[in-house]
């Protein structure tokens, strides 16, 4: 997650602070090369699951490592349960500081590190994963799918802008709103937005289309927390992820897939979010529930 700002009652994200690219033959960045670079991650943030969807579909596995942060974050950032073997921390914000000592934020996930610069290179969490589709395409495994076709780019960043803005970044913008107008603008923006994905997916089985893009990615990791923890935490309670047949069956189609299905940890989303947002959440208490069936048939092939 990243750290939040506060302007006039309205959420401001963290802007990305390492943004290099990384690209198939070291043109214009470091090289596309397999082995060399180490992604860090959290089951419980949406950014950082992206990643590891998009990793695991491509079957990129074995080409980029992969490290995995305790959910709980306190003062001191993201812990790495047993220290890292690769890097040898214990805490996220140690990468940060050896690539810039004078860095002052929160220290988030995703963040991938070059074991041979002995940096991090990027904390772009939307670069990222496109990086992967684009930049590691000769490590793809075989049929691995295209989920940034060139012929519907456009049209998925043209989607994104505004999923990003009204519902992956818009659940933070409800949640972490200090003002009553800021809140009631995100929230009216973010279920506006839900009721035309529901339209839209009532005569797709995708978002574009018959196979799974980019844009699913995307979508799809604010959905699998949706009920769990921003229709109540984050006070997104119009309506529920289930109250959408259209949406609730997309989602299960997609939880059916592996790559999001086990990169779905509803215990770590849960105490992530529960326990260290206390000025949401001061008692620090994990509900049970919700109790959802993510794996009744979905019927989206029809």
């Amino acid at each position: 997650m990243t750290t939040r700002e506060v302007e006039e009652g309205h959420f401001v994200r963290q802007p990305n602070r390492f943004t290099e690219r990384i690209t198939a033959d070291g043109t214009g960045g470091l090289p596309a090369e397999p082995g060399r670079y180490r992604l860090f991650v959290s089951y419980a943030c949406p950014w950082a699951q992206r990643s590891m969807i998009v990793r695991r579909l491509l079957g990129l596995e074995d080409v980029i490592g992969l490290a995995v942060v305790d959910p709980i974050r306190d003062e001191r950032g993201w812990r790495i349960p047993g220290r890292d073997p690769v890097t040898g921390v214990e805490f996220l914000s140690e990468l940060y500081l050896r690539t810039d000592p004078s860095f002052v934020g929160r220290f988030t996930v995703p963040c991938v590190w070059d074991t041979v610069t002995e940096r991090l290179v990027t904390n772009d969490f939307p670069a990222i994963t496109t990086m992967m589709e684009t930049e590691f395409t000769a490590h793809h495994r075989p049929g691995a799918p295209d989920l940034y076709p060139e012929a519907l780019r456009p049209e998925i960043d043209e989607l994104d802008r505004r999923v990003y803005t009204t519902v992956n970044n818009g659940v933070y913008k409800a949640g972490f709103a200090t003002a009553q107008d800021a809140y009631e603008e995100a929230f009216d923006a973010l279920f506006t937005t839900l009721d035309d994905l529901e339209e839209r997916l009532a005569h797709r089985r995708y978002l574009l289309g018959d196979e799974i893009t980019e844009a699913d990615v995307r979508l799809y990791t604010t959905l699998a927390r949706f009920d769990a923890v921003y229709y109540s935490h984050f006070k997104c309670n119009l309506r529920r992820l289930v109250d959408y047949p259209n949406l609730w069956a997309y989602a299960r189609d997609l939880y059916a897939i592996p790559a999001f299905g086990e990169t779905t940890d509803f215990d770590h989303i849960k105490r992530h979010y529960y326990v260290t947002h206390p000025h949401i959440n001061p008692s620090g208490i994990v509900p049970k529930g919700p109790f959802l069936d993510w794996t009744a048939p979905h019927n989206r092939e029809r």
